[in-house]
Order: C-alpha cells, then structure tokens, then sequence
C-alpha cells in the first residue's frame, strides 16, 4: 500500500498536473454554488473525503473499509448535486493499490456501480452542467473502468519481479556458498593427503639422513614426485574453477579418447541455446569425468556422446561398449559419480547408471524451475 501523502497519485499515465487540477476542481464546483450552505457544505464534504482518504492508507481492516465507503458516500453525493465526478478518480487508484484480490474485486465493483449509478442519476438531475463539462465525466468513467485494473496489474507485475530479483539473488547466494564448499572439498581431497604424505617424509628422511642416506634420498625423491602431482592438481583444480564450454569440453574429451585409441562418436550439438553458464560449466565438468572414467575403467572401443535439447530439459549421454563400470570405481572423493550427482543435485539434475553391454549414463538438467509463490494481503 502506497504511504499517506501519496493523495497524488503516481505512475497512472496522467501527467501530476492533471491530478492537481483534480484536487482543485471540487473548489470550483463548491463556490460557483448559489446558497451560503451549498458552499460551506461542499467544503466540508471535500475536507471528509481527503481525510478519509488520508485515513485509508494509514489504517488496515475494518477501519480502511470504512474510510473507503465514506469516501464512496462523498463520491456519490458530490456527483449527483455538484456534478462532480473526478472523486472517482483517486478512489480508482486506491483501489488499483490493493493486494488482496477478493477485496480488489469487491471494491472495484461496488465503486464502478455506485460512480455509474451516480452519473446516470446526475444526468438527470443536472443535465445542463453535467452535458456542459461531457468530455471530462466520458474521462473519469473510463478512468474508474480502466485505472484500478491497470495498477493492480501494474503492481502485482512489480511484485513478481522483485521476487524474481530476490530470488536470484538467493540463488546466486546459494551458487556461492556451494562453489566454496566445492573448493574446500577439492582442496582437501587433492592437497590434504598429499601434504600430510610430504610431512611424514620429510620426518622420515631427516631421522634416517645420517643412519641410512640411500633411504632419506629415496624418501626426498618421492617428497618432490608427491610435490610436483599435488601441484598438477591444483593447476588442473584452478582451470576447472574457471568454467568451460560444452563445446570445448567435447574437444577436449575427443583429444583424451583417440590418445586412449578410443573410437568417439558425437550426437547432437554441444552448441547450448537457452542454458545458463553455470549448467553449461556443470555439464561440462559431468562429461569429463564421465569419459576419465571411461578411459580408466571400462576397457571400452568406442564411447558415444549424446547431447538432445528440448524445451523441457538437456539430456546428456556417454555410453561404451566396454566391461562396465561400478559406482565404486568412479566415486573416489569430489571427482567421481559423486561429485557429479551432488553438482547435478544443486540444479534439480539427476544421474542414470545403466551397465549393460557397456555403461551408459545418462544426465538431465530441466530447463524450468517452477516457484511457489505466497499470497499478498491488505
């Protein structure tokens, strides 16, 4: 609901001058009245109504409901004596401004009966001012039809994209906090056990180097092997955290398969029309740890790659000819089918294993995902 002081309304389509004049308007009807009481009677219906007004954006329940009939009540009856309608007008708008449906229609619906009622009946009570100012009453009874629709249409639209916005921010939030629990996982995985292995030998190799220096030089040699591996891995850690194409991925993988005399076979385009980066990155990480495994376990021919998009989800398929793979063997730490069900899982994906006459797996990531959303009150 709009704040008190906002008796002028905004974003309606009409020009603030216009709703001064609006606001002015009434005095010129009042005073132009022949009789002292016509006039200190229209003063104090215009006071009533601006204060009603006031006192229905302030309040809620009941006493907003009666504010609004008040405020309808002077609508009416300045319409039938005066002839002036535009009250209408800031009623529209307060209505527009409502959230509740139920009570949107309601109240859209008695006030578009009572204005018409009114303007009928002032037609036939003031048919000479009422025909003198037509072009302006065609306006407002337009404006009474039209204007509560449009901004509550307006405003619902508004609210759903600040969801939206809310919740791209959460997800972006959630993206990461689980890209850093992904790295520490990874870093733990590939430097934790390798670094605990270098202390343990460079303990070793010092207390042997006088006793037995042929042994501390073997255990000095394999402190810099383990060194150097750890340092492959994280360089190969680093490059996957700075995200890859679907499309370089399947060249990548298409250069490990004919190193491993591999026969690769590609159906579909790895060209993504409507997936996000991140999906783009995560399939492309899926693919590659689903052709390392491939090469290190299947003892396979051939591996076919599948790629099918549809306007409901991406469907990603690599398949081999080989022995079959169990989930053990590809489920060694963040790397393996794990790591790749619990990345897919993040995006409501999912994870087939088929063994049969080779492994097949099998990726979908759906393209919609539906929100829930709450209903707004008063």
């Amino acid at each position: 609901m709009q704040n008190w002081y906002h008796i002028i309304p905004k974003n309606t389509g009409l020009s603030i001058y216009a709703w001064i004049i609006f606001c002015v308007l009434p005095f010129y009807f009042v005073f132009r009245s022949s009789s002292t009481f016509a006039i200190i009677f229209g003063i104090l219906m215009i006071v009533l109504f601006f204060t009603a007004y006031r006192v229905s954006f302030l309040s809620e329940g009941w006493t907003a409901y009666i504010s609004v009939s008040i405020e309808m009540a002077i609508s009416v009856v300045m319409t039938v004596l005066l002839g002036y309608v535009y009250f209408g007008l800031f009623l529209a708008f307060y209505i527009g401004n409502l959230q509740n449906k139920t009570v949107f229609i309601s109240l859209y619906a008695v006030h578009l009966a009572t204005t018409l009622a009114a303007v009928s009946i002032g037609f036939f009570t003031q048919n000479d001012d009422f025909m003198s100012q037509l072009p302006f009453i065609i306006i407002s009874v337009i404006g009474v039809i039209l204007l509560p629709i449009t901004i509550y249409n307006r405003n619902k639209r508004e609210r759903l994209e600040n969801q939206l916005k809310d919740a791209n921010q959460r997800l972006s939030q959630l993206v990461v906090l689980e890209e850093r629990q992904r790295i520490a996982r990874d870093l733990h995985d590939t430097l934790g056990q390798k670094l605990s292995l270098i202390g343990l030998k460079s303990d070793l190799a010092n207390k042997v180097m006088d006793v037995k220096p042929e042994k501390a030089r073997s255990e000095i040699t394999d402190i810099h092997h383990t060194a150097r591996t750890a340092l492959k891995e994280v360089r190969e850690l680093v490059s996957d955290m700075k995200g890859a194409s679907l499309r370089d991925e399947t060249v990548r993988v298409q250069q490990v398969l004919d190193a491993a005399q591999m026969d690769f076979q590609l159906e579909g385009s790895p060209e993504l029309t409507a997936a996000p980066p991140l999906v783009e990155n995560v399939l492309s990480m899926c693919l590659k740890e689903a052709v390392t495994n491939v090469v290190k376990h299947s003892q396979a021919s051939v591996c076919n790659v599948t790629i099918v998009q549809s306007s409901d989800e991406l469907m990603m398929k690599v398949e081999d000819n080989g022995i079959g793979i169990s989930e053990k063997a590809g489920s060694s730490g963040e790397n393996g089918l794990q790591g790749m069900r619990e990345r897919l899982e993040f995006m409501n994906g999912t994870l087939e294993i088929v063994v049969k006459n080779g492994t097949r797996i099998i990726i979908r990531v759906p393209n919609v995902i539906q929100q829930t959303g709450q209903e707004e009150r008063l």
